[in-house]
């Protein structure tokens, strides 16, 4: 299977948020409504990519899966939690394709991720996932994320994880 992967460009908008609505819509068949069953837009997307990176990953030339990295902190997310570094990078709206999941390509993704991020520079990926049955918490976990903490933010029960990343040097 042949990925590819780069920082998503405004053209990219409509099919971003229609990615993030088909991961959202299968949720929520499997799992009933929840935090997750939120609807994404064109405008949301744009948004994510003048406030971070919007990194994706293509396969056939079509987005087959998406995440966010910011360096500002998501309102649900509590910094006492976490290990203490110079930089933090925050994972969000991470989506994967439906139909094309456990495949490999959060894997890849996630490890794109970790690329982008010790480039920023920063030291550390932190992120919250659901914890519930829809939540991919399991995912990360096995991807290398270590957990620390769990809470509840408006109802809804998250657990905390952050993985260190290697800074690279850069050159003189």
């Amino acid at each position: 299977m042949k990925l590819s992967f780069a920082i998503a460009e405004p053209s990219d908008a409509a099919e971003l948020a229609g990615l993030r609505n088909a991961a959202a819509e299968e949720l929520t068949r499997r799992y009933g409504v929840g935090s997750w069953s939120g609807e994404a837009t064109e405008r949301g997307v744009l948004f994510g990519m003048r406030h971070g990176r919007v990194v994706i990953v293509r396969q056939a030339r079509r987005i087959a899966g998406t995440l966010l990295l910011q360096s500002k902190k998501p309102w649900a997310i509590d910094i006492g939690y976490f290990s203490p570094v110079k930089k933090a990078i925050y994972l969000t709206n991470m989506a994967i394709r439906p139909g094309l999941q456990r495949r490999g390509i959060g894997r890849a993704l996630l490890e794109e991720a970790e690329r982008q991020v010790a480039t920023w520079p920063a030291d550390a990926i932190r992120l919250d996932a659901f914890d519930a049955p829809a939540g991919a918490g399991g995912f990360y976990f096995r991807c290398g994320f270590r957990e620390v903490g769990r809470v509840t933010y408006r109802n809804a029960p998250l657990i905390y994880f952050e993985r260190l990343v290697a800074v690279e040097e850069n050159p003189l």
